[in-house]
């Protein structure tokens, strides 16, 4: 019988793992759990074993992927995937996917729920500030950056994107307003909800020329990955600035610096939980058994990412 190991060091919620393991035993699979782990240790020896693989914020390092000698794919619950070593699962013949789209709404009204308690002074007491007619930018208008477009329009916000990737026509199609470089975009909008993913052209991109762009009463919202913040820009910034604030559900390197010297223009959450919701857990999860068993089964690799 071929073994599914869910190594999630920050579990999937309870429903979730009783769909993994229904749909894995239907098909044949044992599927082993290891939860909550402490060392490092314990995911190479858990792995060592296992056909495959799915993780949430666990890092499949190239030693984790060379421990599994039996391992041929790797499921990243999630949209983002650099928390696995691509290079180590290619040299060692292991298919690696991601689960797009299936935690984008979850994490699209995190980061507008961000917006309002900002805008309302962390929940204060005072009077705080509204949403509507402000000017929001989606700095990458993937699953997610859609999400929040879709959330924002009810907030009657003003909504612009940039986006290379993704053909004007179909922004447009939803309401927005295409902007044509980072820059446009950054000088445009008062709020920035930013969702590019951290690679060698994009980490500490989001610098303090990039967001100095922006007009007063800034908002930054990060809900992507800290490495696209250059934090001494950021810093800089701050000091330079008293009307910028950065809001982000990754916590940077120098969060204890930002919240001593500006409490009341940063937040940041205790862990990331963009994705830390019952309905994304389990259409993450259950995504992610599917994928393994269409790729053993059928050698589907639609999400391939390496």
């Amino acid at each position: 019988m071929k073994k599914v190991l869910v190594a999630t060091e920050k579990p999937f919620a309870k429903e979730a793992v009783e769909q993994i393991k229904k749909i894995g035993s239907e098909a044949g699979y044992e599927i082993v759990l290891l939860e909550k782990y402490s060392t490092v240790n314990d995911l190479l020896i858990a792995v060592t074993d296992v056909e495959a693989m799915i993780i949430r914020s666990d890092k499949a390092t190239r030693e984790v992927i060379e421990a599994g000698k039996k391992l041929k794919i790797i499921v990243r619950a999630g949209a983002g995937y650099d928390n696995i070593d691509l290079q180590a699962a290619t040299d060692n013949n292991v298919v690696a996917m991601n689960t797009p789209g299936q935690n984008s709404n979850a994490v699209a009204e995190l980061a507008l729920g961000m917006m309002v308690y900002h805008a309302r002074g962390f929940f204060n007491g005072k009077s705080g500030s509204e949403l509507r007619n402000k000017s929001l930018g989606i700095h990458a208008y993937g699953n997610v950056g859609r999400y929040v477009a879709e959330i924002a329009k009810g907030f009657g916000m003003k909504i612009y994107a940039f986006d290379p990737f993704v053909e004007k026509t179909t922004i447009e199609k939803d309401g927005v307003n295409v902007v044509d470089s980072e820059k446009e975009l950054y000088k445009t909008c008062q709020y920035i909800s930013l969702h590019i993913p951290a690679n060698d052209k994009t980490k500490n991109s989001i610098n303090y020329n990039l967001l100095n762009e922006m007009p007063k009463g800034a908002v930054l919202v990060n809900t992507a990955r800290k490495e696209v913040i250059d934090e001494e820009g950021l810093l800089k910034l701050m000091e330079e600035r008293n009307d910028f604030a950065y809001l982000s559900d990754i916590a940077p390197d120098n969060a204890e610096l930002l919240k001593e010297k500006f409490a009341d223009r940063v937040f940041f959450t205790p862990k990331k939980m963009g994705a830390q919701t019952a309905e994304a857990n389990i259409n993450a999860g259950i995504a992610a058994i599917n994928q393994i068993i269409a790729f053993l089964e059928k050698g589907d690799t639609k999400f391939k990412v390496n």
